[in-house]
């Protein structure tokens, strides 16, 4: 069952009559943070086959230092590697400029996450084998 971001909320919480910008008020006291993403796609990648969606509504909630993203949308189902044309043209231009074989988009997500500059983020990419995860609490 796929709800819009705002009956989402109504329905997660159990507020269905509820005042939005009292729903807000409760969000924030509880430290839950909700944001629309304006994606331009999205693609969900399993062993066997692609979930390709075009135009989704994303939207990311924070709550107590986890974000969770739920994706509303039809997804056009495509065999594994369907897409991979496309795919390795994005591949060759988001590891473009790399100088440690760090892709740029991994290098982004770290500073981002940890808040440093790009160039604090390579390193610590590079020193923890490429493992995201690693860099972003070795920077923690």
């Amino acid at each position: 069952m796929f709800l819009r971001p705002g009956r989402y909320r109504s329905v997660m919480f159990g507020g269905g009559g509820m005042n939005p910008r009292k729903m807000q008020q409760m969000m924030k006291q509880m430290g839950i943070d909700f944001e629309e993403l304006d994606a331009e796609e999205v693609i969900i990648r399993t062993e066997d086959e692609e979930l390709y969606f075009a135009d989704a509504d994303v939207t990311r909630m924070d709550a107590q230092g986890q974000q969770t993203y739920q994706v509303v949308g039809e997804p056009e189902t495509r065999e594994r590697g369907a897409g991979d044309a496309d795919a390795g043209a994005e591949a060759d231009e988001a590891t473009a400029g790399d100088d440690g074989g760090v892709p740029d988009s991994d290098v982004q997500i770290v500073a981002q996450r940890a808040g440093v500059s790009e160039d604090e983020a390579r390193e610590a990419l590079e020193a923890e084998d490429g493992d995201l995860a690693a860099a972003i609490s070795a920077l923690e």
